[in-house]
């Protein structure tokens, strides 16, 4: 199975190459590119007041407000510092990078900048956790709405934290490939004791979201992942974050594979099935005929 990048690609190389051609005294160009990611989350890298030698990195996340509830500012200065501005306007938050004045570790705030959503992400996952590490219990869950129809849970207990995605399956198809999925995660802990424990409901809600608004229906799936002091602690919580913020659109991506590969194969077997059949076409009979002067010829029957 393939992992998701964690960041985004297209900032990490339009940045490497602003600094690297600034160090290099090349004339810096404009820039002005708007990127979609997952989750409905927009980027913008741009010049603001036409300035070639400042770069912008702007990102939209609707569900930003609810993040914020959970400390999301907070990590994001933590994070960035003085590289924070004012949001460019339809966007949350934007970060500004001086090609005059480039610092000699460009390279880690490239990886920083390209991290930006994670970072977003990371708020209210490193609260929950925390809460867990302090052994607290009874605090508000968490309801993060990160796609029109779906929705985030977080909830934290003395022992653990319990993380659910809702996801809609477009397909009655994918609702199969995504159960096969859960599955291998189920086996795969039988192999590896320390990884989390992961559940999968379909239709209906696990018992932690009954008696909420949580959606019910044939195309609905539940998938929860618990996560024990081991996960969320020392340097392990920095990976837990980065595998299981990227759960759902890791789950969706395996499903659309999955039906490539299957629709490709079943081509590759009508193909030869095709091959065969012409192969077995019965070849047609000669029948001879005469002419009215006696002569005889011989003609293909179909």
């Amino acid at each position: 199975m393939i992992l998701l990048e964690i960041s985004n690609r297209i900032i990490a190389e339009t940045l490497t190459n602003k600094f690297q051609n600034a160090l290099d005294r090349v004339k810096p160009e404009a820039v002005n590119i708007t990127i979609a990611d997952f989750d409905g989350v927009l980027y913008h890298i741009s010049n603001p007041d036409q300035q070639k030698t400042i770069i912008r990195v702007s990102i939209s996340l609707k569900f930003y407000k609810e993040l914020q509830e959970h400390g999301a500012d907070t990590l994001i200065k933590r994070e960035y510092g003085d590289y924070l501005t004012d949001p460019e306007e339809g966007y949350n938050i934007s970060l500004v990078y001086d090609l005059e004045n480039i610092p000699e570790d460009y390279v880690e705030i490239v990886k920083k900048a390209a991290l930006l959503k994670r970072n977003c992400f990371a708020s209210v996952f490193e609260k929950y956790f925390q809460f867990q590490a302090n052994g607290e219990a009874g605090h508000k869950r968490a309801v993060i709405h990160y796609r029109d129809e779906e929705t985030m849970y977080v909830d934290a207990q003395k022992d653990r934290v319990t993380v659910i995605f809702s996801t809609v399956f477009k397909d009655d198809s994918d609702v199969v490939i995504g159960k096969v999925f859960m599955q291998e995660f189920k086996e795969g802990r039988r192999k590896y004791q320390q990884a989390p424990q992961v559940l999968f409901s379909h239709k209906e809600p696990p018992q932690e979201l009954q008696n909420t608004d949580a959606s019910v229906g044939d195309n609905i799936g539940y998938i929860t992942f618990v996560l024990f002091p081991r996960h969320t602690s020392g340097q392990n919580k920095d990976n837990t974050i980065n595998l299981i913020h990227t759960l759902r659109d890791y789950l969706h991506y395996h499903i659309k594979c999955s039906k490539a590969y299957i629709h490709s194969r079943m081509r590759a077997k009508t193909s030869d099935l095709l091959k065969v059949l012409n192969r077995a076409r019965p070849e047609p009979k000669a029948v001879e005929k005469k002419t009215m002067s006696g002569r005889t010829f011989k003609v293909n029957s179909n």
